[in-house]
């Protein structure tokens, strides 16, 4: 069971949640099925006078197609005990496997994007810019020569639309 709170009464650690627990960028296939893809990079905040949450995904990720095409999707937070699964999302293609099935997780479907019944927290986001990071654009190169080989990613921001925790 989920409860829903504001986004202002989080308690989470972001930088520990995103970075070393990792989340699920979850969106649909056009079939409706759901495709999760492992994150480590993202950020959570205010702009434009709204809770956002920012995430990157690099273009030849499927999770990159799927996102360009739903307005909604979730970002989940799952407990250490789905390491496997959230491992097993970084590096299989949606395109070619059923990463749900393949991981054993849930699907819970009753909000505007999917979301798993084995997550500890989920934002249900509504996607409100997009930009693929440009060379041109970064002052300390290195930053640039360290991360990519010319496949940079497409930033999202998205309003938070709910925000759920595990009871």
């Amino acid at each position: 069971m989920f409860r829903e709170i504001s986004p202002y009464d989080l308690s989470l650690r972001p930088f520990h949640a995103i970075d070393r627990q990792w989340m699920l960028i979850t969106a649909k296939k056009p079939d409706g099925t759901v495709n999760p893809m492992t994150a480590s990079w993202g950020g959570l905040g205010i702009l434009w006078s709204m809770p956002v949450a920012t995430c990157y995904i690099r273009p030849q990720r499927y999770t990159q197609e799927l996102m360009q095409a739903q307005e909604y999707h979730s970002l989940c937070f799952l407990g250490e005990e789905h390491r496997d699964a959230l491992k097993l999302c970084g590096v299989v293609s949606g395109r070619d496997r059923d990463k749900v099935a393949e991981t054993g997780l849930t699907v819970v479907d009753d909000l505007e994007a999917p979301y798993f019944a084995q997550s500890e927290l989920v934002l249900v986001c509504r996607k409100l810019y997009c930009q693929q990071l440009t060379p041109d654009c970064f002052i300390d190169r290195s930053v640039d020569e360290k991360n990519y080989n010319g496949d940079h990613h497409h930033m999202y921001i998205s309003q938070i639309v709910h925000c759920l925790v595990k009871e």
